[in-house]
């Protein structure tokens, strides 16, 4: 076949294919291995949902009513609806498919037909609000296209997902015109004849559509760039009203590029990643490559960096920390960063914000600081700071027995003579 993208090579017989790949999906769900007509696009997609998703299971249903409402109003892609309907809206209309978009996570925001096929499709949780990205519905249109940025076709047993099979469906990958960025896809879902170049050719032709027609639309003001990792393994990105959440690997590379406002070269960065264990070159490279699907331009190489400013919450922290204000400085404290990352790098800079915020607390001596620090999961076994709080404590307080025991009790547990 000429075209990767393309379900079925011209003059094929739909039925006989679809049994090929029955057969191949049942071989490699039973022995791992892909063999007969599977293109190689689906065999990588197969292997990536095999890792998370369970062949017979069904996408979660993660946004209904309100919350999905005001997702759905907030987000870039509603201001290309209308040109999605006009566009495709004919076919959805036929009582025989379907027209879906959804959110760069896979998270359907739209599906619009005739009553009749959106009751089969609600059957295998193909509705607003249901994530369909690969990691949560296995081999599909919108979650192929998302993860390879590119238009595709899935056909029949192609889906990962048995419930799935039946359907065939084309998708598209939708960005930013100014940014690059990924914002969702646009699908159509149907029967078998969907697998033509005329379908994937329509639905690519109205994403390039919706490209050009936000590209018209005023700029909206400058969004922000944040970043949340403190006192979470997964950091989320938010910029503007998109929510990015990033996985562990990804989390530690996007915290130490904001880190490094100036950039780290590929040894560096594998460094601060990795420390001395030997690895392949590949494998920086290749986490870099999935992390580039999912923030486009914003993420850059030679070196690696992040070509927008990013607000971290760790650095907003550490700002407060270098102007010595322990009380900023405990309420922009939400845990650890990255609590369970072991990357170098990302240890250090953790290891360092907590010293600081501790030493600051402590030699504050404000009494009202301590407790909340103490009272943290924290600060609850921190010897010093109780030693601190017990030294700044009032004589007569009525909490002045409870911080005297307990640091008697830390101070049994550590082996301490009293006092």
């Amino acid at each position: 076949m000429t075209n990767p993208w393309l379900a079925l090579e011209p003059g094929a017989d739909a039925a006989r294919r679809t049994r090929e790949l029955r057969r191949a999906h049942e071989r490699f769900l039973s022995a791992g291995s892909i063999a007969g007509p599977v293109r190689p696009v689906v065999a990588d997609s197969w292997r990536r949902s095999a890792r998370w998703v369970d062949p017979d299971g069904l996408a979660p249903v993660e946004r209904a009513d309100a919350e999905l409402d005001e997702h759905r109003e907030r987000h870039p892609l509603a201001q290309v609806m209308p040109l999605f309907r006009e566009l495709l809206g004919p076919i959805a209309d036929d009582g025989r498919h379907l027209l879906a978009v959804c959110d760069a996570e896979g998270r359907l925001l739209w599906v619009e037909g005739r009553q009749g096929v959106r009751a089969r499709a609600e059957r295998m949780n193909f509705v607003p609000g249901a994530r369909w990205d690969e990691p949560h519905a296995g081999t599909n249109a919108p979650g192929v296209a998302l993860a390879v940025d590119h238009p595709v076709q899935i056909f029949a047993a192609e889906h990962f997902s048995v419930p799935v099979q039946p359907w065939t469906c084309c998708a598209a990958p939708v960005h930013d015109p100014r940014t690059g960025l990924l914002l969702g896809a646009v699908d159509v879902t149907g029967g078998d004849h969907l697998a033509s170049p005329y379908s994937l050719g329509l639905v690519q032709a109205a994403a390039r559509a919706a490209e050009t027609h936000l590209a018209t639309l005023p700029a909206p003001a400058t969004a922000s760039v944040t970043l949340s990792a403190l006192g979470r393994d997964d950091a989320v990105l938010s910029l503007g009203p998109r929510r990015i959440r990033l996985g562990h690997r990804h989390s530690e590379i996007v915290v130490l590029l904001a880190s490094h406002p100036e950039g780290l070269d590929s040894d560096r960065l594998s460094f601060e990643l990795y420390g001395d264990r030997r690895l392949k070159p590949v494998t920086p490279r290749a986490e870099l490559s999935r992390l580039r699907h999912r923030l486009g331009p914003l993420l850059d190489s030679r070196p690696y960096r992040l070509r927008t400013p990013v607000l971290a919450d760790f650095q907003t922290l550490s700002d407060h920390l270098a102007a010595g204000d322990a009380a900023a400085a405990l309420a922009a404290y939400r845990g650890p960063l990255l609590p369970s990352s072991e990357a170098p790098g990302v240890v250090r800079q953790r290891g360092l914000i907590d010293d600081r915020l501790r030493d600051l607390l402590i030699s504050s001596r404000d009494p009202v600081l301590l407790r909340r620090w103490v009272r943290t999961p924290w600060g609850a076994d921190d010897l010093f700071a109780w030693q601190a709080l017990l030294g700044a404590t009032a004589p007569g307080s009525p909490l002045l027995p409870r911080v005297a025991r307990r640091v008697a009790e830390l101070d049994a547990e550590l082996g301490l003579p009293p006092g």
